[in-house]
């Protein structure tokens, strides 16, 4: 039933029919959480073994006799180094390994350029403005950290192949005051798109006014594949092509790999980069958690054991995955009312709505026991400027009550866009 060749009385009749469904489902008492993209209790499963890695003590040494347990090794253990530097793409000296969390490390990136500047730059909380483009739709964490830290953001348009490049190359080379983009480069959050060859290209060649501009690459879900994965192509050895490899933070984690909040985090940089780094971290940490990087490489062993582990991730939440898919062509395609795509891989499913509708169909959802992300958290400040796009987060709930979450979606999302035709 399409919406849009409805008559106002067709429109009004569908409206009071979906209304009568959705008391059904206030009655019903429902609590179902698709809040945030955390992974269920079948992939936490798969890593149990892990907390039985390190038997005894004589697993908690290197190889030449280095004991794990005590201090020192600020930048990461050498057989850490050796599991995660292939999945970036990196050598070992372009990669420290850090704690649990690749938005620590971020945040921390950002701090240091607030207080010491990069590569002996102007402090930029000396400076009169801060400036961070901003993909949109885009991951609220990141936001949240410029909004934290003063720093404005500028929103640019994510196209079906990255973000509108045009856009960035004249906004970067015009204004001093933008020092960063932030990017997800592969099934971004929370559209799924990983970035073309051409935008990878683009981005590695842009000529930015202040010289202290950084590319924040947040590789999220880099081995986060389905059957049929995208591949994205290596920034870091474009960038060295144009002899701008100071030019690139790389950052990612095993948060959605091994355990959220007990994982290995890990960034990736230029030499420059790395050896200012290691410096200011010199006065912040004697080392991170060494004998959980070894857990890590006792449990994977190697870079083939984290694309095999993540081969039994994909068996879980693809068929999340196409209960999301298959629900929104099945209640919304025919209402012509909707767009979405059918990620290849990583954590979430974008959903948009007409204008103005996705805020109320967040409301409803909620009133009807369903919790989404909010509406608008895909913006900076949470503001959604057409109020039209959700962010779908299928891997927690167990199937049976993700359709159910779903069902609850799609007629929300009907009722709202039928309230906004009837206006």
């Amino acid at each position: 039933m399409n919406y849009s060749t409805m008559s106002p009385s067709q429109l009004k009749e569908e409206y009071e029919e979906l209304n009568k469904e959705y008391e059904l489902v206030l009655s019903k008492g429902l609590k179902l959480d698709m809040s945030r993209g955390k992974p269920c209790k079948a992939q936490l499963d798969l890593t149990n073994d892990m907390l039985n890695s390190l038997s005894d003590s004589s697993d908690c040494f290197s190889q030449n006799g280095t004991d794990y347990r005590n201090y020192g090794i600020m930048d990461g253990i050498p057989e850490a180094k050796q599991l995660f530097a292939p999945m970036l793409n990196v050598s070992e000296d372009e990669l420290i390994v850090f704690g649990n969390s690749s938005l620590n490390i971020m945040y921390d990136t950002i701090i240091k350029s607030m207080q010491f500047g990069v590569l002996g730059s102007t402090p930029w909380s000396k400076l009169d403005k801060v400036k961070f483009i901003c993909p949109v739709p885009g991951y609220d964490r990141h936001f949240a950290i410029c909004e934290a830290m003063g720093i404005e953001m500028i929103n640019v348009k994510m196209n079906q192949d990255g973000p509108d490049m045009d856009a960035v190359e004249k906004l970067v080379s015009e204004d001093e005051s933008i020092k960063g983009i932030w990017c997800v480069p592969k099934y971004s959050n929370p559209d799924g798109i990983t970035y073309s060859d051409q935008v990878v290209k683009r981005m590695a060649n842009l000529k930015p006014k202040a010289n202290d501009f950084r590319i924040f690459w947040d590789n999220a879900y880099v081995v986060h594949d389905f059957t049929n994965p995208d591949t994205l192509m290596d920034i870091f050895a474009e960038l060295k092509k144009n002899n701008k490899q100071d030019m690139i933070y790389m950052f990612a984690s095993t948060s959605k790999i091994s355990f959220p909040g007990s994982g290995v985090a890990v960034m990736a940089a230029s030499e420059n980069n790395i050896s200012a780094i290691k410096k200011m971290m010199f006065f912040q940490t004697i080392s991170h958690d060494k004998l959980n990087q070894m857990r890590h490489v006792k449990f994977f062993k190697n870079f083939d054991g984290i694309l095999e582990h993540m081969k039994k991730h994909a068996e879980i939440i693809m068929p999340k995955f196409d209960i999301v898919c298959n629900t929104l062509e099945k209640e919304l395609g025919p209402c012509n009312i909707a767009k979405w795509k059918k990620p290849n891989g990583g954590y979430f499913v974008s959903l948009f709505l007409p204008d103005n509708c996705a805020k109320r169909t967040a409301e409803l959802c909620k009133k009807a026991g369903v919790v989404l992300t909010g509406a608008g958290a895909t913006f900076p400040y949470g503001k959604d400027p057409h109020d039209n796009n959700l962010r779908i987060s299928p891997t927690f709930p167990p199937n049976h009550e993700l359709q159910e979450a779903m069902n609850v979606l799609c007629l929300c999302s009907k009722i709202a866009a039928l309230e906004q035709a009837m206006k």
